[in-house]
């Protein structure tokens, strides 16, 4: 058989064999198009109604003695938190308030909080608040709403009312961008706190009497208390049980109260810094049998 004739024979077989080649990929992708892959289902975590995940909290952190306080306070105080076993527990910054949820969901968490503020007494610079009444502690119960945009960013405000110590009402307005890595939990994000002239009063306000007693302020009254600052925090968690967390926040007096004599020098300032530890501890109840 001569060259040519082979390579006329193998060019007819490439002839017959295209078309039937092209016709079997065109099935192949149609039954692609009408039969797709199954998707691969989805994982459900269980939750186990009888266990509870416990988890207790012990926080240390520095702070300033009084609201425009320059000088500075060791506080320590408890923490808990209570899930279901196999529920996600929510991301808390070591600046919340304490709080209880009454509702729950993916995006949205509302609930009753509580904060704590620290009182200014006579004892706590007897040179310069001489003359001052005392400011006692104050608790200020509220509401909070918080909610997820989207999951690394979490938005948070309180609305509070003062019930012993001052009686104005005040709010908080925060939000943390989180970044969680491995066993780490970055967080940080800004802060902003609004009061009204009641509390503004209560911690920044000199009256007549104050300023002629002391005699090296005159009188002030401000109308409003606003401050606006930022907190970061890192977590890391070694195991299911221990985790820890530390945490530095800054905080600026802005508005009439940060034209106080009260937040300037050798009284106070009016730039405010906050550093912490946080340890917890978690565990779980026996199912109730």
């Amino acid at each position: 058989m001569s060259v040519g004739s082979v390579l006329l024979s193998g060019a007819r077989a490439m002839v017959v064999a295209l078309p039937l080649a092209l016709a079997a990929q065109s099935r192949a992708v149609a039954a692609d198009l009408v039969d797709p892959p199954p998707a691969r289902q989805p994982a459900f975590t269980y939750v186990d109604p009888q266990t509870w995940e416990i988890t207790l909290s012990g926080t240390l952190q520095a702070i300033p003695r009084y609201p425009g306080a320059s000088e500075y306070a060791s506080v320590g105080y408890p923490g808990v938190d209570i899930h279901r076993a196999g529920e996600p527990r929510r991301f808390s910054a070591p600046d919340d308030n304490f709080s209880f949820t009454l509702y729950d969901s993916d995006t949205f968490r509302v609930g009753p909080t509580l904060r704590y503020v620290p009182g200014r007494y006579y004892g706590d610079d007897r040179k310069h608040l001489f003359g001052f009444r005392d400011a006692r502690i104050a608790f200020e119960p509220g509401l909070f709403v918080e909610v997820y945009p989207v999951p690394s960013v979490r938005l948070r405000g309180e609305i509070r009312q003062g019930v012993y110590g001052h009686h104005g009402a005040v709010g908080t307005v925060a939000a943390d961008y989180l970044l969680p890595f491995d066993r780490w939990l970055f967080s940080v994000g800004p802060r902003f706190n609004i009061g009204d002239a009641s509390f503004a009063q209560k911690y920044f306000g000199v009256s007549p009497i104050e300023a002629a007693i002391n005699g090296r302020v005159v009188p002030y009254s401000p109308g409003s208390f606003y401050a606006a600052g930022l907190l970061a925090a890192v977590t890391f968690r070694q195991s299911e049980t221990w985790s820890y967390t530390a945490f530095g926040g800054y905080s600026r007096i802005l508005g009439a109260s940060g034209e106080s004599p009260l937040v300037d020098d050798p009284y106070g300032n009016p730039n405010q810094l906050t550093f912490g530890l946080q340890l917890d501890y978690t565990f779980k109840t026996q199912p109730l049998l």
